[in-house]
Order: C-alpha cells, then structure tokens, then sequence
C-alpha cells in the first residue's frame, strides 16, 4: 500500500525557522495540498519529499522505509515536479517529454507520447522548438509527462502555473485518475481544484 509518512520535521533558511515539529501522513488514494504565502515553506517542503534538501530534523518515509535509506526504490516511484516547468529550450514538445521519461527509466512509445501531447492540445506543435511556445504551452508539457508516468508519488510545486481554464481541468482529471488507481499526491498550489484535497495543510501558520 502506498503511503508517505513524515515525522517531525524542522527545516530552517538562515535565521529563519521554515517549519518545526512538522508531521503528516498521505496514504494510497490520497492527496495533501499544501497552502501558505510565498516564503512559508510549501517548495522546500517539497523538496525534502524529493530528497533534494534535507531537513534539519525529522524523518521521511515511503511504504514504511526512510526515503534516504531506500533511495533507489524510493526514486522510482517518485515524480517531483519544481515551480519552473523544467523545460529544454531547444528540445521540441515531443523531444522534452521523452527526455523527462527517459530520465526516470520511464520507455514509452512515440505514439503515446503523440497521443498525450495530442491530448494537451500540442498535437499541431509537437515538432516546434519549446522556446517559441507560450508559458502555458509549456507547462502543457509537463501535464503530457504526468500523463505518461506510472510514479505512484506525485510531489508538484504550483503546477497550474500558466495554465488556462482548460489546462487546469485536465491537471484535475489527472489528480483524480492518479487517486483513484491508488497512487499518493502533494501538491502546492494556491488555486482551489474541482477535486477536493482529502486534507490541507497551512505552511506558516
């Protein structure tokens, strides 16, 4: 069963204490959003999930093993996605979804990655350069990948940044099929979804 599990956490920037004494489980079929004003802590929170920072203090474990200790299989089932959309300007739509992919050992044919891009409406600019497409295009590229990866942890910084009426619904119905097969999601974001966090969290308060 997929659950993420974080105890007692304490994260500082310089003088200042980001988060002290901070625990939270998220189990399969579940998603935690994360609120709070800029600089409250939600990114670096984040990026402790990842194993990008590491805490001060405190514990973070995945199916009951520390995230540090079993890396390797704590990384495979795991996709963090930044606040920047994480795109190569010269790559095209087509080439950064394969390139996202294949970082994570993730193989999967042109055609479903034609069918995705299709999907986000990028079908006509799968071949373009990602440098002569909108910001909200390119995070249309990143909604792609989300599609296609089997990561059963999602751990996503603002990821309806740039994205219209329509491209947030979509993140939306990914959410609720991401849940809904079982998988595990926290995600930062300011926005409220159609589909309702099983719980929040207010970084700050």
């Amino acid at each position: 069963m997929n659950r993420l599990e974080a105890r007692s956490l304490a994260c500082t920037r310089g003088f200042a204490t980001l988060f002290h004494d901070l625990s939270f489980d998220v189990s399969a079929g579940e998603w935690l959003a994360l609120r709070g004003a800029n600089g409250s802590g939600k990114t670096t929170l984040l990026r402790c999930i990842a194993g990008l920072t590491r805490p001060d203090a405190g514990a973070i474990r995945w199916n009951g093993e520390s995230t540090r200790e079993a890396e390797g299989a704590f990384k495979a089932d795991l996709l963090y996605s930044g606040h920047l959309p994480g795109i190569k300007d010269d790559f095209s739509a087509e080439e950064n979804v394969r390139a996202a992919l294949g970082l994570r050992g993730v193989a999967v044919s042109d055609h479903a990655i034609g069918e995705a891009l299709a999907q986000v409406g990028l079908e006509k600019r799968r071949q373009l350069p990602a440098r002569r497409l909108s910001a909200g295009q390119r995070r249309r590229i990143g909604l792609a990948r989300l599609a296609l990866d089997p990561a059963r942890l999602w751990a996503l910084d603002e990821p309806l940044t740039a994205l219209d009426d329509e491209g947030q619904a979509f993140f939306t119905r990914l959410l609720e099929r991401h849940v809904a097969s079982g998988g595990v999601a926290v995600v930062a974001t300011h926005h409220d979804l159609a589909t309702a966090p099983s719980r929040v969290m207010r970084m700050g308060a």
